[in-house]
């Protein structure tokens, strides 16, 4: 399946829209990937645990819109735009949004 942030897919005819889909995840940070990225804000450097977070979650939520796309007869989507929340009372759960406009292409 081509998923594609630009509106079109070049050398492609897009002949149906399927209407747009959703791939959300919600994701919990841990005691320890917090812990992990205390101290890497302590000493300084990147957060690989946090960051690790980041990528699994948005290639699920892009995996999700993807499946809703395939469901809805659709070979590609366009206009991709994804979103990252932070939720909870403490503000120690991380929601990613992917969105976009299935289609079917030839």
């Amino acid at each position: 399946m081509i998923t594609t942030t630009t509106p079109s897919i070049e050398g492609k005819s897009i002949v149906e829209y399927k209407g747009i889909v959703f791939g959300e995840v919600v994701s919990g940070v841990d005691f320890v990937k917090d812990f992990a990225a205390g101290l890497t804000n302590f000493f300084g450097g990147r957060s690989g645990s946090y960051e690790g977070e980041l990528i699994e979650a948005r290639e699920n939520a892009l995996l999700e819109m993807e499946k809703r796309a395939r469901q809805v007869g659709a070979n590609g989507i366009v206009g991709v735009d994804i979103d990252y929340e932070v939720l909870g009372q403490a503000n120690n759960m991380l929601m990613v949004t992917a969105s976009g406009t299935a289609v079917v292409y030839k």
